[in-house]
């Protein structure tokens, strides 16, 4: 399919079985208005193109010295043969992972089966039998969520895994706050679900508090080793941090910025995540980071949580400042890809040079930053969404706008202008395009060359 299109765009002809036009003739259908980029501010102050102020992308992270160092002496003195196999068991398992079922979602299932059964004239069935039948096809059917018990071991397994990647994830969100608030000079931290620590190690210099929260005792410690070099001994490399296994009891005490990475598919239910989400945005001052997997199932999570803060139910809050998207999404509306691909991003990174670990690899997850005050803060640009695609003269980008649409957008330089084209072709997938009107963007009628 691919050659038969290849062949077609350049030859110019209409094939009607194939439904493809010549190229000129798409990108007309694509885009028939002008687009202009925005530059009513002059943003560009005479950088070049591949420097405009929606690049977001981040170089390959690497993991600061010290941490990447009392890992490896962690591991050399704890690890067994078996550690490779564990860590890409564990890698894998935590990849896959799918939300509990709730029990509402149960008893649906089970009436359905039940009803199904009962129709079935061949099937002359006892009640006893019946139930069983049904427990027996729910068992079948039904994803078993267990929840993970972190001991020492495990723990030392999941850093192994999901040091370096978890830091790439966390690192390019702080970078997200950081690009388009260079301002904001947070003091404290609150890390919910903290694990191994490394998010202490990410923002700088301003932070003066830290709060580690996480309920497995066996990972504060383990924490609290690495931020020491990789030893119970002797002081942190980074001073201010508090480990604790509950989070802070007084409603009055908020943070500047509150993280939750990978830590809310860790709980058994939809009323614990509820619970949790409101009790984290109640503690955040500025911002609430939340990260997980790349996968729809991380991504549902993180809109559940997003409209939860935004719908803002809580029962008098002592902070009455709304909430807001800050990133991804350039609007507060329903998630256009909810329903199809999971929102997920990538960054690259160093890992931990283990024996099985030497070649850089790429973190995919999904984010949401929400931060307290007006939406009129925040740039309303479009989000690429995908990796862009260039080709002669003309670029393919796919953009989630202010006006809460998915748009796939083909930019050329003739109609589109010198400028727009240029940024267009040298962003990448997550960062901000930086278009006046992206809603001149119609949705896309022509084949997406990434589908052939």
């Amino acid at each position: 399919m691919a050659a038969a299109l290849k062949c077609l765009l350049t030859l110019g002809r209409w094939c009607p079985g194939l439904g493809v036009a010549p190229q000129a003739r798409a990108l007309a259908a694509l885009v028939p208005g002008v687009t202009q980029v925005d530059n009513k501010s002059g943003f560009l102050q005479k950088r070049p193109h591949r420097q405009h102020p929606g690049i977001l992308k981040l170089p390959h992270v690497r993991l600061p010295q010290a941490l990447a160092n009392g890992a490896q002496l962690l591991l050399l003195g704890s690890a067994g043969p078996t550690m490779e196999n564990q860590v890409q068991t564990l890698t894998s398992y935590l990849w896959s992972r799918h939300l509990p079922v709730e029990p509402e979602e149960l008893q649906r299932r089970a009436r359905h089966l039940e009803k199904k059964f009962l129709e079935n004239p061949d099937l002359s069935q006892t009640e006893e039998k019946l139930r069983g039948a049904v427990l027996h096809a729910l068992r079948k059917t039904t994803y078993h969520w267990q929840e993970l018990s972190y001991t020492e071991g495990l723990s030392l397994v999941y850093m192994a895994a999901r040091l370096d990647g978890g830091f790439a994830a966390v690192s390019r969100a702080f970078h997200e706050i950081r690009a388009r608030n260079p301002a904001f000079q947070p003091q404290t931290l609150m890390d919910f679900g903290s694990g191994t620590g490394s998010v202490t190690c990410i923002w700088g210099q301003s932070l003066r508090e830290y709060m580690c929260v996480d309920r497995s005792a066996a990972m504060l410690v383990l924490a609290e080793k690495l931020l020491k070099g990789g030893s119970e001994s002797g002081e942190p490399y980074i001073p201010g941090v508090f480990f604790r296994q509950f989070l802070p009891v007084s409603p009055k005490v908020q943070f500047d910025v509150v993280v939750s990475a990978f830590s809310l598919s860790e709980l058994p239910s939809k009323a614990d995540r509820t619970e949790v989400v409101q009790t984290l945005w109640r503690k955040t001052g500025h911002f609430l980071v939340l990260v997980e997997n790349g996968t729809k199932a991380g991504h549902s999570l993180l809109m559940d949580a997003r409209d939860l803060v935004l719908k803002g139910k809580e029962k008098s809050p002592l902070d009455p400042r709304p909430g807001f998207v800050f990133a991804p999404c350039p609007h507060e509306l329903p998630c256009p890809q909810l329903t199809n691909l999971a929102c997920s991003f990538s960054q690259a990174y160093h890992p931990i040079p283990f024996s099985w670990n030497k070649k850089p690899k790429e973190e995919k997850f999904s984010m949401v930053i929400l931060a307290r005050g007006s939406p009129e803060e925040a740039h309303r640009w479009p989000r690429i969404t995908q990796p862009v695609l260039k080709r002669p003269r003309h670029v393919h980008c796919h953009l989630c706008c202010p006006d809460g649409h998915m748009q796939h957008a083909v930019l050329t330089a003739r109609r589109h202008g010198r400028d727009l084209y240029r940024c267009a072709r040298v962003s990448s997938w997550g960062d901000l395009l930086p278009v006046l009107t992206p809603s001149a963007f119609p949705p896309s009628t022509a084949q997406d060359p990434s589908e052939s």
